[in-house]
């Protein structure tokens, strides 16, 4: 595991990016208030419920899938939000598209990079499942095999993934979008930026997370401080400091590791070192390393699954936006590689 070289790093502290809706700014009818209203108390409680109840549930694949799926929902209620406020492509400044265009795209470079790292984590499926067969079997010749695969495995895990290497840039420079343009003459456009305000700070923090889990470095755990006259600030405050004050305790730990379902599967390992040196494994002892090797197996699914939900989600926005453009007759210059290839490479431009 890599060794954190620097504290978990705080972002600048950014309040309220619209700081009320002054008389300087377009009054919003009671609708615009009442769809605000509900787009930012539901974002509350999908914060809330990622509030981790206990100390084991984080760095976990079970909280990491519960955390994308919640950020798939997020994703698509700010679709709908953009169809409720009745705010077409053609009343988008410039500026809005230009942001969106731009947080998109490295959004999908991280979801690429995530996608990458837990493919390559499901790699190491083969050789616990080699290892456990040979364990399985109790026969003495077959018992090197079974710590040699186990030690692969260890290998396999502990390798790093060049993928990873962007994330930190790709976060630092999101962050820099957390502070929008300011909305001149549209109530709806005011709506829209603040609501859109709460789903970066989310997806941010937990892409933060992510990348952290992955890359066993504290360099991409996140800081960001937000306005308590924001609704959901309150939930968003409680899980950052729940979670990072746990997990600065983990990226100090020794383990092989920060994540716990990798973590068991170490452990399962190590207290089968003796009973493999001595040359005979029962299946009660074997029991335990096979579970935690299910749990693991069956978390990686999850999180890939909730991962590539996301990234279409991400794409499928980005794709309607241009075609939309496209419609409007706005010049546009479009990269010929595939959606899956753009979305690591360089973002398409107008």
């Amino acid at each position: 595991m890599a060794r954190p070289q620097d504290p978990p790093r705080g972002f600048f502290p950014f309040g309220n990016p619209f700081k009320n809706l002054s008389s300087k700014n377009p009054v919003l009818s009671s609708n615009l208030l009442s769809l605000l209203n509900t787009f930012e108390t539901n974002l509350a409680s999908s914060i809330t419920k990622l509030v981790p109840k206990e100390k084991s549930q984080i760095l976990t694949l079970s909280w990491m899938s519960q955390a994308m799926a919640s950020l798939c929902q997020t994703h698509n209620a700010i679709k709908t939000l953009i169809t409720d406020l009745e705010l077409p492509v053609s009343d988008w400044e410039d500026k809005w598209v230009d942001i969106y265009l731009d947080i998109s795209v490295k959004l999908l470079d991280l979801c690429n990079a995530f996608s990458s790292e837990l493919s390559r984590l499901n790699q190491g499926h083969l050789f616990l499942q080699f290892a456990l067969h040979n364990l399985g079997t109790n026969a003495p010749q077959n018992l090197p095999k079974a710590q040699s695969s186990l030690d692969a495995w260890k290998q396999h895990i502990v390798s790093k993934n060049p993928r990873l290497e962007s994330c930190h840039a790709i976060l630092t420079s999101l962050v820099q979008t957390l502070n929008l343009p300011k909305v001149k003459n549209s109530a709806k456009g005011k709506v829209l930026m603040r609501a859109l305000y709460g789903v970066k700070v989310k997806t941010l923090y937990i892409s933060g997370v992510f990348a952290a889990a992955f890359s066993g470095s504290s360099q991409n755990l996140l800081y960001v401080t937000v306005s308590n006259e924001l609704p959901w600030a309150p939930s968003f405050m409680d899980m950052q400091n729940t979670m990072n004050s746990e997990m600065k305790s983990i990226f100090l730990s020794d383990g092989l590791t920060v994540m716990k379902e990798l973590e068991a599967v170490d452990s399962g390992v190590k207290n089968l070192a003796p009973a493999i040196q001595q040359g005979s494994i029962d299946s009660i002892s074997l029991q335990p390393l096979k579970d935690s090797v299910t749990e693991l197996t069956s978390g990686i699914d999850l999180v890939s699954k909730e991962v590539d939900c996301f990234f279409k989600i991400l794409l499928s926005g980005r794709d309607t936006l241009l075609e939309n453009l496209r419609s409007m007759g706005a010049p546009t210059t479009v990269l010929t590689t595939s959606p899956k290839k753009a979305a690591g490479k360089k973002q398409r431009r107008f």
